[in-house]
This record gives structure tokens, sequence and C-alpha cells, in this order.
């Protein structure tokens, strides 16, 4: 049960996912959370280092959907300048969202990869719905109520993970 909060890869910040890395993993498509994943959860738009990242993927053929948790209006303020396709109220970590989100991309399962910055969420969601999932360090630094519950819930599963030698990384 546990081995579902278990991200196949970790990395510090969404810039460490290059075209490159990518495409060495067959993968052609990205999932992503929006909030403290992309940028801090109250910023309303892309950074310019993140508008950069977008056109990269895009230049690599590299499909990007956001998948969100938060209300149309957050997600698609962000995502429309973007020229992004998203889905709001997903629901993670519920299949649903991802399963629309691969088929609005038209690539099989495991050409995609699940990006998020929370366990119960993103990584469990990707992982129950078959994909592969790197977990990113929050951007930001604070959280809304329910993300913070979450939180502490996850610091808990990780340093489990730890004791068993199942992940390396620092926090």
């Amino acid at each position: 049960m546990l081995k579902n909060f278990l991200p196949d890869q970790h990395v510090k910040n969404i810039f460490e996912i290059t075209p490159d890395i990518l495409k060495e993993q067959g993968i052609k498509g990205i999932i992503t959370d929006l909030d403290n994943t992309l940028v801090e959860w109250d910023r309303p738009n892309a950074t310019p280092q993140l508008i950069n990242w977008f056109e990269q993927m895009r230049l690599s053929d590299i499909k990007v959907t956001i998948v969100s948790n938060n209300n149309e209006s957050r997600v698609k303020t962000f995502s429309d300048p973007l020229k992004t396709p998203f889905i709001y109220q997903a629901r993670k970590p519920m299949g649903r969202a991802f399963k629309r989100a691969l088929l609005e991309m038209q690539l099989e399962r495991h050409e995609v990869v699940v990006v998020g910055d929370q366990l119960l969420t993103d990584v469990l969601g990707g992982n129950r719905s078959g994909f592969n999932t790197i977990l990113v360090v929050p951007v930001a630094k604070t959280d809304g109520f329910f993300t913070k519950i979450n939180r502490t819930i996850e610091r808990r599963i990780l340093n489990w993970f730890k004791k068993k030698g199942m992940i390396n990384w620092e926090d």
C-alpha cells in the first residue's frame, strides 16, 4: 500500500526536468500539477523562466497538460497565456483527470510522466493510474490549510521510506 506513495524520481524543481532527459526515457508528455509545483500557490502567472521551460517542451514536441485540484478561474488564468491545456477541479488522487489528460494528449501511458509536489495527490494518483511519477520540492514554503495537513502525513511517509532505505534524497 505505501509503495503507491513512492515516486519513481525526485527533483529539486521543474527545471531539472529537461526535454533531453525525458526523450532518453521515451517520454512524450507531462501531466503536471500547478500550485507549488510550477509556481507558488499564490502567484497568478508563470515566471519568465517557467515560460521558457514550457517553450522548450513545445519545441521538443513534448506535450504538457496542467492537472490541478484548484478552481477553473485559477487554472485558466495561469494556463491560457501559456497556450497549455488544463484540467481543473481534478479531484486528485482520483484517476479520472489523469485518464482524461492522457486521452487528450493522444499518447500511451508509458509515454507520459506525472509531476507534482504532493505524495497524497500527485504521486498517489499518478502511481495508481499506472504512470511514472516525479516528485518536486514545493516551490513555496507556505501552504493552504488542507495542504498543511497533507504535508504532515507526507513527512511521516517519507521518513518511513528513508528508514527502509527506499529513498536517498534530502528534504
